[in-house]
């Protein structure tokens, strides 16, 4: 590591000699630009185990995003067509994530019980066909005549009825946290989301009492509701079960346009000892979609934030 012994008075000139150190360091490139993009990178290491949420890449045919993840190195796939199923487990990815009701109708209203039940036993029982290990589920939009309190325990009385059924077959539910704020977009928030307090998940969580009942911690989501994201990543770890990422703002790719750190946010989710999925979630802006996907791909891989040191004196 570099160490730059200054004065105050040389702090400026300091600053501008660190910028350049880091900018010269390959552990910054996280936060490259499209045109600095390795535009031949495989992921290596593994540590990481990435997919991608394939909604996200439309209408990129599903065949060509699949062959795009095996070409980059990605090992999962989720949020596609289940007809697409075979041809992703053909080609050697595993489906990270199987889909079930939608976020807008969920269990916190007891007159969408009868469906979120069968649409989640659903999805467990394709998990399982598929040898798929975790399926999706969601709070849903709130009901002015149903209060939070009430609303939460209407979702742990709905998810206590499928979380035996995920266990006996070895598939663990995921809860997925959404931002309520951003209304620039359908997919970039969900404005009248009830689940979009991580407290309120944590609650639910407990309630419930089952091991294999996880959260879904988006870290675009969470950025935008709560900030703080390593604090929350350490704090909740053992109740995460699956991650998403994009930038923010604006859900898109992980580049220098955007605040979060993905290096370090990575090297964290990595000291905690998780070993499950961290599935790319972004909306592509840039014209090459695959390469915007590799790029990604080699944010999230990097886990080694080396910064040159400076010692004021």
């Amino acid at each position: 590591m570099s160490k730059i012994n200054i004065s105050r008075r040389g702090l400026m000139k300091a600053a501008t000699i660190g910028v350049g150190l880091v900018s010269s360091s390959t552990s910054v490139r996280a936060q490259l630009a499209p045109s600095e993009a390795d535009k031949g990178y495989k992921i290596k290491n593994k540590r990481i185990r990435q997919s991608i949420m394939g909604w996200t890449f439309n209408p990129m045919p599903t065949e060509e995003l699949i062959s795009a993840c095996i070409d980059i190195g990605l090992t999962g796939i989720e949020g596609i067509n289940r007809k697409y199923y075979p041809s992703a487990r053909k080609a050697g990815l595993e489906i990270s994530l199987v889909g079930s009701h939608g976020f807008s109708e969920g269990p916190n209203n007891p007159k969408n019980h009868k469906m979120v039940i069968e649409k989640i036993i659903n999805g467990i029982d394709v998990a399982k066909d598929i040898g798929a290990k975790r399926v999706i589920t969601f709070v849903g939009m709130e009901d002015p005549d149903i209060d939070r309190d009430e609303s939460n325990k209407n979702c742990v009385r709905a998810w206590k009825q499928v979380v035996g059924h995920a266990e006996k077959n070895g598939i663990t539910l995921c809860l997925e946290h959404l931002n309520s704020v951003d209304d620039s977009h359908p997919m970039k928030g969900h404005p009248g989301y009830q689940g979009d307090k991580l407290d309120f998940f944590i609650v639910a969580l407990r309630n419930v009492g089952w091991p294999n009942f996880k959260l879904l911690f988006d870290i675009y989501h969470v950025q935008i509701m709560h900030g703080d994201i390593i604090r929350n990543i350490r704090k909740l770890n053992e109740y995460i079960g699956h991650y998403h990422t994009a930038g923010n703002p604006g859900r898109a790719e992980l580049d220098d346009t955007q605040e979060i750190n993905y290096p370090a946010v990575m090297k964290a989710i990595l000291e905690t000892g998780f070993d499950g999925y961290v599935a790319q979630e972004f909306i592509p802006t840039w014209d090459n979609k695959t390469a915007a996907l590799r790029h990604a791909a080699e944010a999230v891989s990097y886990t080694h934030l080396t910064l040159p040191t400076i010692l004021l004196v």
